[in-house]
């Protein structure tokens, strides 16, 4: 009998183990901090991210465009030098009042633990036929006579027929991050993803210590960019 029960106190514990390290293992993807459904060399995506891209790719260059990826999977700790670094800038050079440079960066930059790049189903692309082209995430060089505008074309009639969709579309009514006409995210992944980390407990996530100006992360602050900057997307990936 005393062996059963030890039997039975040993397996319990086996499947705690593995729910706490399921569970850790998910928040650390939904955060940046670990994530082990990735796959690529320099630019790294999320396995099913990754083959539907190849496929888009494919297409594309079929109709002559050469679909480059500038940005994929970014780390945490990639997303905090970011955030830090653009923060000393707008205070130390540009002398922007600290509360006002938070909200310059929050603009383009999400808050390091809530970027849809820490997933590897969200992308930037550009057109590689141009590889001389110098800042290229500017919404003027997709529109009409821009250096992307045949890119964008393209993906506009494309893109969705294989699971991608502006993150940050061009609707007026939209609060939030800036219209972002190069960031696609690959919905049969993503949602997954978007619909977990909304149900974290956000304020902990954002108020890190570790981010300059991460005092002036106040309640009133972090519901409004949650609201606005996290859910505040295009509602197809919703």
């Amino acid at each position: 009998m005393k062996s059963k029960i030890t039997l039975f106190i040993f397996l319990f514990f086996l499947i705690c183990v593995k729910i706490y390290s399921q569970t850790t293992m998910e928040l650390d993807q939904l955060i940046g901090i670990h994530n082990t459904n990735l796959v690529g060399d320099t630019i790294k995506l999320e396995v099913n991210t990754y083959n539907a891209f190849k496929k888009m790719e494919r297409a594309a260059k079929n109709d002559g465009i050469n679909l480059k990826i500038v940005s994929a999977y970014r780390g945490f700790d990639r997303q905090e030098i970011i955030w830090n670094k653009k923060y000393d800038k707008f205070t130390n050079e540009l002398l922007i009042e600290p509360k006002k440079a938070i909200l310059e960066i929050i603009r383009f930059s999400t808050i390091p633990g809530t970027s849809r790049h820490h997933w590897g189903t969200d992308i930037d692309i550009i057109d590689g036929n141009y590889p001389d082209e110098k800042d290229v995430l500017k919404s003027e060089k997709f529109e009409k006579n821009g250096v992307f505008y045949k890119l964008k074309k393209w993906l506009d009639k494309n893109s969705e027929k294989f699971g991608f969709y502006l993150a940050y579309n061009n609707d007026s009514n939209r609060k939030g991050f800036e219209y972002e006409p190069w960031h696609y995210s690959f919905k049969p992944s993503s949602v997954k993803y978007y619909n977990a980390l909304i149900n974290l407990d956000l304020e902990k996530i954002i108020k890190n210590s570790n981010l300059n100006g991460f005092q002036y992360f106040n309640k009133s602050f972090i519901k409004k960019y949650i609201s606005e900057n996290i859910m505040d997307i295009n509602p197809d990936l919703k």
